[in-house]
């Protein structure tokens, strides 16, 4: 009796998960068909369990079969982007750093830095992810991400946090919208009668603002979901709907389309970003870079913050 199973027997269950026929699936093991059955039954006496019923008809999957042949893809995926990430180091590739972010500093703040650290950095790769905050500082503290940018500034055991920029999260509108013509700044709530022009239903700032109008006992009426910034203010200025976006982002739209920025009375409107890292390892000179480059990004966009557009 075999005392182990190994990569061999587990691409041999799954196909036959796939093929129903041992014969099949010892051809696509590359087996005879007397070794592939002389596998299958050893592994039953490994595990203790049949893991094929046998017919005349071929071979289907027992209910430990399938279990098996479950958890045998997973290990089989797992494998392959092991053998990739190897291959990347194979090439050259020394590095690769996991940055997650939500949505604000991932189309406002991070592209640009990222430009020009791929450009100095040719043999590291970064792996980049969208997510709510409380997702992303769950990320950093279970070792899924090397680096978070949330809107929390704390939480997460073992997560240090490091003051990054602000997000100020604003109401637009068309210049003759009625809510342009009330006096500002209005509360979230107040703007809920009116239909929005909503990012992606996958963006975090969708799911933010979801929460905010549940929190507040309404709904979003979302009209259109639409995938960056631009196109939700081109709406808004051809009066399908209103927005809540970044100030940032607003401002560059703003001097081009006939819009109206309005603050938000909420709390949650001006939010503060933070970075977050692991608090008890020291990131990897490539990763901490990074980190640098972000913190000079920030401290130079303020210094040169000198917009003089009036919000109100």
């Amino acid at each position: 009796m075999a005392s182990h199973f190994d990569l061999t027997d587990m691409q041999l269950l799954v196909n036959v998960a796939s093929a129903m026929s041992l014969t099949k699936a010892a051809e696509h093991t590359f087996l005879s068909l007397p070794a592939a059955s002389n596998r299958v039954k050893n592994l039953e006496g490994y595990l203790g369990v049949p893991l094929l019923y046998r017919n005349s008809q071929g071979v289907t999957l027992t209910p430990a079969g399938e279990a098996f042949v479950r958890h045998a893809r997973i290990v089989l995926h797992q494998l392959q982007h092991l053998r990739g990430d190897i291959q990347e180091y194979a090439q050259g590739v020394k590095g690769r750093v996991r940055l997650y972010a939500n949505t604000t500093a991932m189309n406002e703040f991070v592209p640009a830095a990222l430009e020009r650290y791929l450009v100095s950095h040719p043999a590291v790769n970064i792996e980049l992810r969208e997510r709510l905050s409380y997702q992303v500082v769950k990320a950093v503290a279970e070792g899924a991400a090397d680096i978070g940018i949330t809107a929390q500034g704390s939480g997460g055991a073992g997560v240090k946090f490091t003051p990054y920029r602000s997000d100020h999260l604003v109401l637009v509108t068309h210049r003759d919208h009625p809510l342009a013509r009330a006096q500002g700044p209005h509360s979230f709530a107040g703007t809920l009668d009116y239909d929005f022009i909503s990012l992606a239903e996958s963006s975090a700032i969708h799911s933010f603002l979801l929460t905010a109008a549940e929190d507040s006992g309404r709904f979003l009426r979302v009209r259109v979901e639409v995938s960056n910034f631009e196109t939700a203010c081109r709406l808004i200025a051809a009066q399908v709907g209103i927005g809540v976006i970044p100030e940032t982002a607003a401002l560059r739209y703003v001097q081009v389309l006939p819009l109206k920025i309005t603050y938000l009375t909420d709390e949650w409107a001006l939010r503060q970003l933070h970075i977050c890292i692991p608090a008890a390892t020291e990131l990897p000179a490539f990763s901490q870079e990074l980190v640098d480059l972000l913190m000079r990004d920030a401290a130079q966009a303020s210094h040169n913050d000198s917009s003089d557009l009036k919000i109100v």
